[in-house]
């Protein structure tokens, strides 16, 4: 059974940090692409960055560039997200996914988590 688990979220003041973290399992993590997605009250689920298999192609939302990292070690089946210089426009749940076969922002991914809060005051 693939699950996929995020952590790291919490309630932070506008300018700080966090790094998300999606676990994995159930699944061979060194073949899949991953995303991280976030989706706010009231609005549709947006995609903030994207990582291959490997590592070694990225793709950022234009919204998050520079502020946003997205990596992965594939040794402990685990993707990050590294969130500097946070603002209150990014309060959301964030979630990831995985799929075997489709890589990029506006893929479609097969597998997803159940979500983490991420809450920026200002």
């Amino acid at each position: 059974q693939v699950q996929l688990v995020e952590s790291g979220g919490g309630l932070v003041q506008a300018g700080d940090s966090l790094r998300l973290s999606c676990a994995t399992s159930g699944l061979t993590f060194s073949y899949y692409n991953m995303g991280w997605f976030r989706q706010a009250p009231g609005k549709e689920r947006e995609p903030v960055a994207a990582i291959n298999w490997s590592g070694g192609n990225t793709d950022y939302t234009d919204s998050v560039k520079g502020r946003f990292t997205i990596s992965r070690d594939n040794a402990k089946n685990t993707m990050y997200l590294q969130m500097n210089s946070l603002k209150s426009e990014d309060t959301a749940v964030y979630y990831c996914a995985a799929d075997n076969y489709n890589y990029g922002l506006r893929a479609l991914y097969d597998y997803w988590g159940q979500g983490t809060q991420v809450t920026v005051s200002s």
